[in-house]
């Protein structure tokens, strides 16, 4: 396959036509972080946290649906990204109700560590307190509506991994929320085989085992990983 030359951060790096920004990245050991990124499922720029600079571009671009091209010069640090990644988890942080301290996630939270990461010490902005509900009618699992940030990991997990297309998002906005068949609750669905999967996929502490408390809930994610590795090696066909 055609290789593509570019820079990032001022390293020279080689990458693969057709591979995204973050992947190039991810292999020449350069970190960006991401919130909506999964290895092994499509990328939909949800999250907004891996945007980059890129040379002649006025706008930042998101890496992991950004296509690399010949001699592209990409910044992954500067104080205008760090501006914007902060912003960003502070607005997360006050759309929903994001209390770390009683979370099944604590510890363990990709939002929490981020936060951290990127110096987050308060948020400046106004705490919606919209009163979502916790939805605890599936026998295994749990989903609590209030610590989502919609990043649709457990949707595209759902459909690509498990194929059984039972999570969804619907209405748009702040208002958009992730829904289990026609929104009806968890627990009434006749599509849903109890896998697991979106549980293992969330990044927050909104999808939990039951029966799990603050700081409890623990993800393999190796699980995710080998499933989709098998699949492309084509393991499993007989």
């Amino acid at each position: 396959m055609p290789v593509k030359t570019l820079t990032i951060d001022g390293k020279p790096v080689s990458a693969v036509e057709g591979q995204t920004v973050l992947e190039a990245a991810q292999d020449a050991g350069i970190s960006i972080p991401t919130l909506c990124h999964l290895d092994g499922v499509s990328d939909v720029g949800a999250c907004r946290l891996c945007l980059v600079e890129v040379a002649g571009v006025s706008r930042l671009l998101p890496a992991c649906v950004t296509k690399v091209t010949e001699e592209m010069e990409v910044r992954t640090e500067s104080e205008r990204l760090k501006r914007y990644r902060r912003m960003i988890l502070e607005l997360l942080f006050a759309e929903r109700n994001h209390v770390c301290a009683v979370c099944v996630s604590n510890g363990r939270c990709e939002l929490q560590n981020l936060a951290v990461a990127q110096g987050m010490d308060h948020v400046r902005f106004a705490y919606r307190f919209p009163p979502y509900e916790v939805d605890i009618t599936h026998r295994m699992f749990g989903m609590d509506h209030n610590r989502c940030v919609l990043c649709s990991r457990c949707v595209r997990v759902c459909w690509f991994i498990e194929g059984a297309a039972t999570k969804n998002v619907a209405g748009r906005g702040a208002d958009a929320r992730i829904i289990t068949d026609l929104s009806q609750p968890w627990g009434e669905s006749e599509t849903c085989t109890s896998c697991g999967k979106c549980v293992q996929a969330c990044p927050t502490g909104a999808k939990f085992h039951k029966g799990s408390t603050v700081a409890e809930m623990e993800r393999d994610r190796s699980r995710l990983e080998y499933i989709v590795t098998a699949r492309e090696k084509k393991q499993w066909i007989v």
